[in-house]
């Protein structure tokens, strides 16, 4: 595939857009050696984060499992790949490794300030999930000292605005 031509998304983001020929439909890439240096924040948080097994460890992490194998039985998941994400949540800086027995050596995994600054990212997804894949039973959060269901909407801090009511523009500083 060659880059042929650069194309602007709602007037405002420019990106490479590749084609397999005339007829196709654009092909959105991203390089995984370059998303760490991109100035883009979401391709660089999705670059370690983007997979479900880390947004489900986190999930637990907030619910208050810290042991490996809490997080085995909660997610079922394979002990190889639980220790590769668990690694790369470490390395990122949203878990942290503690001792928590010297006899045998046992580690548990605890939010740091990063881990708990994820949990209203959590939300918002999980509030998309309830809106656009909410059949079925699903689980409610509520505010533990009110009993009422969390609704969480994302505020821009400076103009008060919902995120996704005004147009936005992307910008590299």
């Amino acid at each position: 595939m060659k880059v042929k031509k650069y194309v602007t998304i709602n007037l405002v983001v420019i990106c490479k857009v590749y084609y397999q020929n005339d007829t196709d439909y654009p092909i959105f890439q991203m390089s995984n050696k370059k998303s760490v240096n991109t100035p883009c924040p979401i391709a660089r948080t999705v670059k370690f984060l983007g997979d479900a097994w880390a947004l489900l460890i986190l999930r637990d992490a907030h619910a208050g499992m810290t042991r490996f194998e809490e997080f085995r039985k909660s997610l079922g998941i394979a002990p190889t790949i639980l220790t590769r994400r668990l690694i790369t949540l470490t390395n990122e800086g949203l878990l942290e490794k503690r001792l928590y027995s010297e006899r045998p050596p046992r580690e548990e995994y605890v939010l740091t300030q990063a881990g708990q600054d994820f949990l209203p990212a959590l939300f918002m997804i999980g509030a998309w999930g309830t809106q656009y894949r909410g059949t079925g039973k699903l689980t409610r959060f509520l505010d533990a000292e009110t009993g009422v269901e969390i609704k969480p909407v994302a505020i821009d801090e400076i103009t008060g605005a919902k995120i996704g009511t005004r147009a936005l523009r992307a910008t590299e500083v």
